[in-house]
């Protein structure tokens, strides 16, 4: 039997990250349909240099107004299909449950990324989150992952865990990332 070789990934939230969070109070929020989906600056590219480099696009992204009620799946599944027409992602992996649903998968639990690292064959310490959330942060922390944070300064909390990097956008997020491999 031959030795398996892990893949470094970088695993990217969705909302305020990949596509612009709708705030509100200082909130973010998702879009509410697939039409109100729009990428952030530099997305196609800052992935197309992540994906250049040989890592996986992993999305991982806690979507809770499923089990809420107010977004139903297929909805969320339109709005991940723009997102995958428009970026070189490998997967999206969802965690459609509330806080109050005790699962695994729901960030800050590590759950969603060491589900990509079992599916896709990652090594979670040679990989990166992109987050914008203390939600992210957290969950790349407990998994091994190294967190980079793009604080927007939204009306929260921060992560409790230290982070490797806080950056302003994606752009930087991938500079940074790219400055890091480049070492």
């Amino acid at each position: 039997m031959g030795v398996r070789t892990l893949k470094r990934a970088v695993f990217l939230d969705r909302d305020g990250v990949l596509n612009e969070a709708v705030v509100r109070d200082g909130k973010p929020y998702p879009p509410a349909t697939a039409g109100e989906v729009r990428l952030v600056d530099g997305a196609v590219e800052g992935l197309g240099r992540l994906r250049d480099m040989g890592f996986l696009l992993l999305v991982a992204t806690n979507q809770p107004d499923v089990a809420r009620g107010t977004q139903t799946m297929e909805e969320l599944g339109a709005i991940n299909s723009v997102l995958e027409e428009a970026l070189p992602l490998d997967a999206v992996l969802i965690c459609p449950h509330d806080s109050g649903d005790g699962c695994e998968c729901r960030k800050p639990k590590p759950g969603l990324l060491t589900l990509g690292a079992r599916e896709f064959g990652v090594a979670l310490e040679a990989s990166y989150m992109i987050g914008d959330r203390w939600r992210d942060m957290d969950a790349a922390a407990a998994a091994g992952v190294a967190g980079v944070w793009i604080d927007y300064g939204y009306d929260e909390r921060g992560p409790s865990a230290p982070v490797a990097a806080r950056v302003k956008n994606l752009r930087e997020a991938v500079d940074w990332i790219v400055n890091e491999e480049n070492r």
